[in-house]
């Protein structure tokens, strides 16, 4: 399990690495590809990972199954909003920090935002993992892999989308990498804290899945997807997303 939890940060330093391999900036059209692949990914794993095993873990409750799923959710979401008003972040592309006001550098606001963006695919890699630990029967290990595996491929064009950018505004390519690759150790430690937490969770182990979906549609929403519609080439990010949900969507079924 240990292991699974870190194919994630994996993906992102493998990303990361491509600042190493492309000479040039990352062109509109490959970013906006990315964008949308990435935002299929994480739709995909909160319905199919997520979302629909809330639900089917208080089946036996008829009509008031949904319920669980649905506070989490919007907890989640919730505690994005919250978390994002609170930290002072940058986001790629942007020269205006959001959150309260900070002296901190771009460099740092930057690693903020993305460590934002991580927390809750780190949460989501945990909680499924600790269902399958806990033998729920709407979660099995195999599914818990097939949900590591989709953000790890996920995170390969994040990691990249990170990194690349970093260079091309006069940074070296050691210490682009490094941001890169730190972006995604708060996935691992996240997934871990939520494993260890297990046993204290079981009983609301429903509404822990949702929160994970909830935090990650949330970014999805808030950064993602704004990002890879505006401007030039925005159906190259709508066919990217309709590959990368399909592909964490074949992921969960075969391999749950």
């Amino acid at each position: 399990m240990g292991t699974a939890l870190l194919i994630p940060l994996l993906g992102t330093m493998l990303g990361a690495a491509f600042v190493f391999f492309m000479k040039k900036d990352m062109s509109p059209r490959l970013q906006k590809s990315l964008l949308g692949f990435a935002s299929g990914v994480m739709i995909a794993a909160s319905v199919w990972s997520l979302l629909i095993p809330a639900i089917e873990m208080w089946a036996e409750s008829g009509h008031w199954a949904v319920l669980p799923a649905a506070i989490g959710f919007l907890a989640g979401v919730g505690f994005l909003l919250l978390l994002d008003e609170l930290t002072p972040h940058l986001h790629l592309g942007s020269s205006k920090p959001e959150g309260p006001r900070s002296k901190l550098s771009r460099t740092a606001m930057l690693a903020l935002a993305v460590t934002i963006h991580n927390l809750p695919e780190g949460m989501a890699v945990g909680v499924v993992f600790a269902a399958a630990s806990q033998g729920a029967e709407s979660v099995s290990l195999a599914s818990a892999v097939a949900v590591s595996l989709g953000i790890a491929i996920q995170n390969i064009p994040e990691g990249a989308i990170i990194s690349m950018p970093m260079c091309a505004e006069g940074n070296s390519k050691a210490k682009s990498f490094f941001i890169g690759s730190l972006s995604g150790v708060v996935e691992p430690l996240g997934g871990l804290a939520v494993v260890l937490l297990a046993a204290w969770l079981t009983p609301i182990l429903p509404y822990m899945l949702a929160f994970a979906a909830g935090a990650m549609c949330y970014v999805v929403v808030e950064e993602l997807i704004p990002e890879a519609s505006s401007g030039e080439h925005s159906n190259l990010s709508t066919i990217g997303f309709a590959i990368g949900f399909v592909l964490m969507m074949v992921l969960d079924v075969v391999m749950g």
